[in-house]
């Protein structure tokens, strides 16, 4: 019984993209390349304007104004030299512009595809300079969703997430 339970989850998780299972030796953890996660983050790219674009034309002032304090709370959290502090309100920025744009397939595939990048949001997290240099383009991101036109601003992020993996 346990056992085919465990089977389930790696089976499971192996559909996910997280662990690959090699013929008569077991399953491990795959892993993502730097070239894998470029490819990831230009999906990323896409799926993330979506989302960015449907929230630019649905969200509520209260909505705007969350993104906002996120905005503000990062640039402490930079300020106070506070970097996976910074990361997690990063994270929470992407998932509340996804969460407000109510498209819950675009919101699926990137849990999914988000999910394979563990590792090299960590890494970068911790890349001394990447948070001041990313601070400036959340709020972009922000204002560009109060204007109703974000899709060129995420793009400009996310390009520059791939120049920091390949960096």
């Amino acid at each position: 019984m346990i056992r085919a339970g465990i089977r389930a989850a790696l089976i499971n998780l192996e559909a996910q993209g997280l662990v690959e299972r090699i013929r008569n030796r077991g399953s491990r953890v795959r892993v993502v390349t730097v070239e894998e996660a470029v490819s990831i983050t230009e999906c990323r790219m896409v799926l993330e304007g979506l989302c960015a674009a449907k929230t630019a034309a649905t969200a509520d002032d209260a909505q705007l104004d969350r993104l906002t304090d996120l905005g503000t709370a990062m640039t402490k959290a930079v300020a106070d030299g506070e970097p996976l502090t910074y990361s997690q309100l990063n994270q929470e920025l992407h998932t509340r512009i996804q969460e407000f744009s109510g498209q819950r397939t675009a919101v699926a595939l990137l849990d999914r595809l988000n999910g394979q990048l563990v590792r090299h949001r960590f890494q970068l997290a911790l890349r001394p300079g990447r948070s001041q240099h990313s601070l400036v383009e959340h709020p972009a991101m922000i204002e560009a969703i109060r204007a109703g036109n974000p899709e060129a601003a995420v793009r400009a992020h996310l390009t520059s997430v791939i120049e920091a993996l390949r960096g």
